[in-house]
Parts: C-alpha cells; sequence; structure tokens
C-alpha cells in the first residue's frame, strides 16, 4: 500500500496562510514583524540591588502611613486583648471579678 500525497506533506510551519490538509500552494504572510533582542544587551537585574537601597526605602516610606498605623492598632488592641485574657483567666482577675470562685 502506498501513501497517499496529503499523507506526505508536511503541516506548514509560521508565517504561512494556509491549511495543510490538500494544500496546493503556499502563500507567505504579509505584515508580520517580528523583534528580538540580543542576549547579551538583556540585562534584567542590573543595578537591582544598589538602585532598591534608596528607590525601595523612598517607596516604602511614602507608603508607610497606609500600612504602619493600622498595624500598630492592630498589634496595640492584639496586645491589650492577650493581657486582659491573661489577668481575667488569673486567680486575681477571677476574684475580681466574680467574687469567690
Amino acid at each position: 500500500m502506498r501513501p497517499t500525497e496529503a499523507r506526505l506533506g508536511d503541516m506548514p510551519g509560521p508565517k504561512v496562510y494556509s491549511v495543510w490538509w490538500g494544500d496546493r500552494g503556499v502563500q507567505k504572510q504579509k505584515g508580520i514583524v517580528t523583534y528580538s533582542l540580543s542576549p547579551f544587551r538583556q540585562r534584567a537585574a542590573k543595578n537591582m540591588f544598589s538602585s532598591w537601597i534608596f528607590n525601595g526605602y523612598r517607596r516604602i516610606a511614602s507608603q508607610a502611613v497606609y500600612w504602619a498605623i493600622p498595624f500598630a492598632m492592630g498589634y496595640g488592641i492584639y496586645s491589650w486583648a492577650k493581657r486582659v485574657d491573661a489577668w481575667q483567666n488569673s486567680k486575681a482577675g477571677h476574684l475580681a471579678g466574680h467574687g469567690a470562685h
């Protein structure tokens, strides 16, 4: 048995307009532009840590009002609640709140 012509053909690669099944001619695609950058010119982490020292501090300091005040209030409430809970569960707290236990 001999393979058919479609079976011998490959699917089209990139940059072609065609359906691969039974296509007779391959027309090149127009208007596709591909850009790339040399791997020797890519420096994704250039000065990342040295520039963060100043820029990162400036950005964190400008946002400190929005996270430091709520954090301080939350921590204050948490520490107050732990202290009151420890006192209420102590012998002095039981005597002060309920009289005799």
